[in-house]
């Protein structure tokens, strides 16, 4: 009898560890992630106003994961365009210029072989949304989203950051 109280109690403990084990993991991933997308505005907040977009060209191959995201709307997939197809709330066309750098991408994907590497060396995709918001009797802003999804589980999201943006004279 005392060996099977014994057993039942040293099946619940183990139990307990393995989900555990779980919760720390997932929490690490969600911590890493939140960092990635904290990054990844922090990228943007260093940058003029005319400065933040998109090149039309890498709007190209977007898949249905990106384009379905509810930032861009309930129809799915969305219509998703570059900041240079835009049109600002004054009539003007926005101009950048945009190379290689992580802020010019609307998605990218972070791993242990990516650069910079994933902290963590686990998977992770970091989608950007730029959209042109105008509020009634404002002016235009730009509002970017910064998604950081599950590398191995795009179903699964682990962070999300919204930011504002404003046009000032200087830019």
């Amino acid at each position: 009898m005392a060996m099977v109280i014994l057993n039942i109690g040293i099946l619940a403990i183990v139990a307990s560890f393995n989900s555990g084990a779980f919760a720390l993991r997932r929490a690490s991933h969600i911590s890493t992630a939140t960092v990635l997308a904290d990054s990844q505005i922090e990228r943007y907040r260093a940058l003029l106003y005319s400065q933040l977009g998109f090149d039309s060209s890498r709007i190209a191959g977007l898949d249905n994961t990106y384009r379905c995201d509810s930032v861009l709307g309930a129809s799915c997939p969305n219509t998703v365009t570059g900041c240079s197809s835009a049109t600002c709330a004054d009539g003007t066309e926005p101009t950048f210029t945009c190379g290689t750098a992580n802020e010019c991408l609307p998605r990218r994907t972070v791993n242990s072989s990516s650069t910079p590497p994933s902290p963590d060396r686990y998977p992770y995709r970091v989608d950007t949304y730029i959209l042109y918001k105008t509020p009634t009797g404002g002016r235009q802003l730009k509002q970017i989203t910064v998604v950081v999804r599950d590398g191995n589980n795009l179903a699964r999201t682990f962070a999300r950051i919204t930011s504002t943006f404003d046009r000032t004279v200087s830019s």
